[in-house]
Order: C-alpha cells, then sequence, then structure tokens
C-alpha cells in the first residue's frame, strides 16, 4: 500500500519544484531585461560622456586659438561681439 501513496507524493514534490523552478525562471528573465536596459542606458551615458571629454579636450588643446576662444564665450559665457544683436525667441518651451 506504501507504494502508490509515495508515488503521488513524489509526484507533488516534483510538481512543487517545476513550479518553483517555473516561477524563479520568470523572475529572473524580468530582473536580466532589466539589467539590459540599465546597461543600455550606461552605455548611451558613456558615449555622452566621451564626446563630452572629446571636446574639452580639444579646447583645452585649442585653448589659444581665436575660433576656440570665440565659441567658449558664445556657447559658454553668452558673449557678443560689439554691435551684435541677440534675438531670443520665447514662443516655444526649449526641452533640454
Amino acid at each position: 500500500m506504501k507504494l502508490p501513496r509515495s508515488g503521488l507524493v513524489s509526484k507533488i514534490v516534483i510538481f512543487a519544484l517545476a513550479i518553483y523552478a517555473g516561477t524563479n525562471l520568470i523572475s529572473l528573465r524580468g530582473k536580466i531585461e532589466t539589467a539590459r536596459d540599465d546597461l543600455n542606458d550606461l552605455r548611451r551615458q558613456v558615449a555622452a560622456q566621451e564626446i563630452s571629454n572629446a571636446e574639452l579636450e580639444y579646447e583645452i588643446e585649442h585653448h589659444d586659438e581665436p575660433e576656440v576662444i570665440s565659441e567658449i564665450a558664445r556657447n559658454d559665457l553668452g558673449l557678443v561681439l560689439p554691435g551684435e544683436i541677440i534675438f531670443y525667441d520665447g514662443g516655444y518651451d526649449a526641452v533640454d
């Protein structure tokens, strides 16, 4: 009489383990997808930072050239040459 009962218990244990394993696999798949998204975001950030670093290196190496000085003065400091007029367009919201 014990054989049928132990067979049923082992089937229940195997079924429970299969459900547990399946649940864990689904959970891990979600974590892997989240990690991949994070990795892609970090790669984009690294690429943007590398571009920024290259621009800064160029500015440092060419700091005494008039074009670089003018670009820094205009873009970073908001300066203009004498006689230039700046127009501000307030008709839209800039998204940055």
